[in-house]
C-alpha cells in the first residue's frame, strides 16, 4: 500500500513527505519533479508552451505510473485532484491524507514563490488561493481517506502522526 500526501500548494506534502520516507523506510516519489522529467522542462515552462490541460495530461500519466506500485509515499500536486482519473490511480493501492491548511497559512508560507505559475490569471495571490481552494475543498474532502490539519505544527509532528495513523491503517 501506498501512502499518498494530497493538498493544496504550500501545505507540507513535499517535506512531509520525505520524513515519512525515512520514517517508514519507504521511496518517495514527488509527482511534480516525475512531470518534470518526461516533460524535460520546468512546470511553469510546460504550462507556457502547453497550456494547463498539458499538463494535467502528464500528471494523469504520472499518477498512473506511480499509484499502480506499491510501498511508495507519493507526493502530489496540489491539483492533482482536478481528475478523477487520478484519484481511482492513486486510491487503487493508496491511504490518502490531505495536508489541510488555512488560506493564511498558505500566504505565509508560498507568498512570495514565482516558481509556482499562476492557476487563475490575474487575481492577488491571496485571491488566487482562497478561489482555488473553494473549488478544491470538496474534490480533497472526496479523494482523502484522512484529513490532517497542519497550520501551527511542526513538520516532525505532522510526519509521526501521519505515520502512526497509516501504519495503523494497513
Amino acid at each position: 500500500m501506498n501512502l499518498v500526501l494530497i493538498g493544496y500548494r504550500g501545505a507540507g506534502k513535499s517535506a512531509i513527505a520525505r520524513r515519512l520516507g525515512v520514517l517508514l523506510e519507504r521511496r518517495t516519489v514527488s509527482l511534480d519533479d516525475e512531470i518534470v522529467a518526461v516533460a524535460g522542462i520546468s512546470i511553469p515552462a510546460i504550462v507556457a508552451a502547453h497550456g494547463w490541460k498539458h499538463f494535467r495530461d502528464l500528471e494523469e500519466g504520472v499518477c498512473r505510473e506511480f499509484g499502480g506500485q506499491d510501498g511508495l509515499v507519493i507526493d502530489c500536486g496540489g491539483g492533482v485532484v482536478e481528475r478523477e482519473a487520478n484519484h481511482i490511480a492513486l486510491r487503487s493501492r493508496g491511504r490518502v491524507f490531505w495536508l489541510r491548511a488555512t488560506p493564511a497559512t498558505i500566504v505565509s508560507r508560498i507568498g512570495g514563490d514565482n516558481s509556482r505559475p499562476s492557476l487563475t490569471g490575474a487575481r492577488s495571490f491571496t485571491d488566487e488561493v482562497e478561489e482555488v481552494l473553494s473549488r478544491r475543498i470538496p474534490l480533497y474532502e472526496r479523494m482523502a481517506h484522512e484529513i490532517v490539519d497542519t497550520d501551527g505544527r511542526s513538520l516532525d509532528d505532522l510526519a509521526s502522526t501521519i505515520a502512526r495513523r497509516f501504519v495503523g491503517a494497513t
